[in-house]
């Protein structure tokens, strides 16, 4: 009884349920109509600091936080590819893929099979082809969902994350997720900041469902977010110019 108790607590108290009254395609057509919307996002820093950036209500001035929770909306990968070297910007890519499998532009194809998407095809041992994770997040108390880019770096732990979410029945959207930095150290002693996830706790069946009309929504307008990135700044060339981070091989 008292576990039913608790369920219904923190059901009645849960900030997920302001969704009930909730469109993000209603709320993008109208309120954002002859406006160039599109989702705030949560960065990940360069150099191994541990602290997120989170959009505030100043946006020149973010939010630093060690660690945050919110729920994984939906995930995808971005792969891009420019022939010639980066420089930031909202430019499409020479060739992208909203889905790592098939690629768009020159050279398009299977990215599995394309020469770009290997190491040592960009310089310094990189990938010409730029491989991310898009995540959509969605945190307590806010109606609308964030964006946070996951770098090559981050990957591997996602991975083994959603696994982990996976073989105990639950799909990432079914749990709020803690998110923190920890500073690691790549074959050439460069530090870069990785991210790491956890369960914080299990969405309540009423926040579930809440929570999967807005993934479905979140899923369909996800198809017109661009490749639009943080401005480059003046790094190597083999350092992603968004966090910083230094891609290698995921050894």
């Amino acid at each position: 009884m008292k576990s039913n108790d608790n369920t219904a607590l923190a059901t009645t108290n849960s900030a997920f349920m302001a969704l009930r009254d909730f469109n993000l395609n209603d709320a993008m057509s109208e309120e954002l109509s002859g406006l160039s919307g599109s989702f705030e996002r949560i960065k990940i820093p360069a150099g191994g600091m541990t602290v997120f950036e989170i959009p505030g209500e100043n946006p020149d001035s973010p939010e630093t936080v060690k660690e945050f929770s919110a729920v994984i909306l939906h995930h995808h990968p971005v792969n891009a590819f420019y022939k010639t070297k980066y420089t930031g910007g909202s430019n499409p890519p020479d060739c992208g893929s909203f889905d790592g499998v098939c690629g768009e532009g020159t050279p398009g194809g299977e990215c599995a099979k394309c020469p770009y998407n290997k190491f040592g095809s960009g310089e310094n041992g990189a990938k010409a082809c730029k491989n991310r994770r898009r995540v959509y997040l969605l945190r307590e108390g806010e109606i609308f969902p964030l964006i946070m880019s996951l770098p090559t770096g981050s990957l591997k732990d996602f991975t083994r994350y959603i696994m982990r979410l996976l073989s105990k029945g639950k799909k990432s959207n079914a749990v709020v997720t803690k998110f923190t930095l920890k500073k690691a150290t790549n074959n050439n002693g460069i530090a870069y900041s990785q991210a790491q996830f956890s369960v914080d706790r299990t969405l309540t069946d009423e926040e579930l469902a809440l929570i999967s009309g807005l993934t479905e929504q979140v899923k369909t307008y996800s198809t017109r977010v661009g490749y639009d990135t943080e401005p480059a700044v003046d790094v190597p060339a083999n350092v992603d110019p968004e966090t910083g981070e230094v891609i290698e091989p995921l050894a």
